[in-house]
């Protein structure tokens, strides 16, 4: 299996912007968290969260094929389907846990780590149902697609205020390296 030193290198060859790369880190540890809840493997969930934007910097319009062909030829199946699948609109099947989890947390966690950063205390105090407000909002954070937000929770099976309240609760205790 790819470690994760090897996954951070793979990302860095091909993203360089901060944002991008905070992001892929925010989804990197809500998926290990998931995977720990979920009794999964932490370190293949962990890197699916990880790389699972990692060419869309080099290659926007190829994305997320060429991640996905890199792990393929790794040998990491698994991992490369999750991220073929983590947009519904590409229409690949939800075959595993994994994959219905990294849908589910990647525009999601997100647009909570948006609601944190328009919050004079950041993440410390920030609410599932401030965030189910924002969702309601469609001018804040407008590039976040709703629809997949609610699509991910459906699929995973979980309760839209659970799962935001879990995502929470892993962006808190990292807050000081997100900066949020």
């Amino acid at each position: 299996m790819i470690s994760r030193t090897e996954a951070r290198t793979l990302l860095t060859s091909l993203t360089q912007s901060q944002s991008l790369l905070r992001h892929m880190r925010t989804i990197e540890l809500v998926m290990e968290a998931y995977a720990e809840k979920f009794g999964a493997d932490k370190e293949a969930w962990a890197i699916a969260g990880l790389l699972h934007d990692a060419d869309y910097e080099a290659y926007p319009e190829k994305h997320p094929q060429v991640i996905v062909a890199k792990l393929t030829t790794l040998g990491e199946h698994e991992i490369a389907h999750a991220i073929s699948a983590h947009y519904t609109k590409w229409n690949v099947p939800y075959n595993s846990l994994l994959d219905k989890a990294l849908l589910a947390c990647d525009e999601l966690t997100g647009f909570i780590v948006a609601c944190a950063q328009v919050r004079p205390e950041g993440i410390a105090t920030l609410e599932p149902k401030s965030v189910i407000k924002k969702l309601k909002d469609k001018g804040f954070a407008a590039k976040v697609e709703r629809d997949e937000v609610y699509k991910g929770v459906e699929l995973l099976g979980v309760d839209l205020a659970t799962h935001i309240a879990f995502i929470i609760e892993v962006l808190k205790a990292n807050k000081q390296e997100l900066g949020i």
